[in-house]
């Protein structure tokens, strides 16, 4: 229902406020100061403001409402609308008078006689005041399986077992002619242990200095030879990565290989390489 307000002057009027043309939502105030005029005034937030002044604010922007509060020096003349309802703002009263910065969140009491208040406990039935009724004392109910599980606590009972434990079972109480039917004694695999002399492999033998080659190896032809003793058998240079050559079943450098063949008459000597 539209009411008139007047606040007494001079400004601050302890009201915030929202909305306007501009927003396409009505001028509402959205928050009252403590202790200010518009709390003394009565004004809650969520009232819609129909009016400043005299001028109504159907076409007012937020601005326009702005500048017209601010123009009120004297006194401030308000045209509400609330609703029904209302923001619930409880206050603490000291003294008889209601304190500005302060509100009390207490629940208000209420009348719990007919309510129950401790838990696991079956709820009372309601009793109308001025009646009386004698409680009756009931169990809880007994389902199939609870009576199963206490009816069964006195008698002994055998350990369940599943059916592969049951077959084992069997077999280890069973002799071994008294086997089950179905079943048959396995052995457990056995490891052939192979001769060392068949699958040891020989040691290569130099052919310089005629001992065991262990580590690496240089094969020339069909002969093995230490890397140290693959040497040209005039010299002993080193033959690694620089060519030999076989003459008369000794290994010799370029050089001296050379030496030692001689081409017939009318020829001369060509050193041919072996394709790679």
């Amino acid at each position: 229902m539209p009411q008139n307000v007047v606040l007494p002057g001079p400004a601050p009027w302890g009201f915030r406020l929202s909305g306007g043309i501009d927003f396409n939502q009505p001028l509402i105030i959205t928050r009252i100061t403590p202790g200010s005029k518009a709390a003394a005034a009565n004004l809650c937030p969520g009232d819609v403001i129909l009016a400043i002044d005299g001028f109504g604010t159907e076409s007012m922007t937020h601005a326009d409402a702005q500048d017209r509060i601010k123009a009120a020096a004297h006194q401030l003349c308000l045209k509400i609308d609330r609703a029904e309802t209302r923001l619930w703002s409880p206050q603490v009263s000291e003294d008889g008078k209601a304190h500005p910065f302060k509100i009390n969140l207490e629940s208000e009491p209420q009348d719990v006689n007919y309510f129950e208040h401790k838990h696991n406990i079956r709820p009372k039935p309601f009793i109308i005041p001025g009646r009386s009724s004698e409680p009756t004392v009931s169990g809880p109910p007994q389902s199939d399986v609870y009576r199963m599980l206490h009816d069964n606590q006195d008698g002994p009972t055998q350990p369940r077992q599943s059916g592969s434990f049951r077959v084992l079972q069997e077999l280890v109480n069973d002799g071994p002619d008294d086997r089950p039917a179905g079943t048959r004694s396995v052995r457990a695999p056995v490891t052939k242990v192979h001769g060392g002399a068949g699958s040891t492999q020989k040691m290569p033998l130099c052919d310089k200095c005629g001992s065991g080659i262990v580590g690496a190896v240089v094969k020339a032809r069909d002969k093995y030879r230490h890397p140290e003793c693959f040497v040209c058998a005039d010299c002993n240079l080193n033959l690694k990565q620089k060519g030999y050559f076989f003459v008369e079943g000794e290994l010799y450098c370029e050089t001296h290989a050379r030496a030692r063949t001689r081409p017939p008459e009318g020829y001369d000597t060509v050193t041919l390489y072996p394709k790679a």
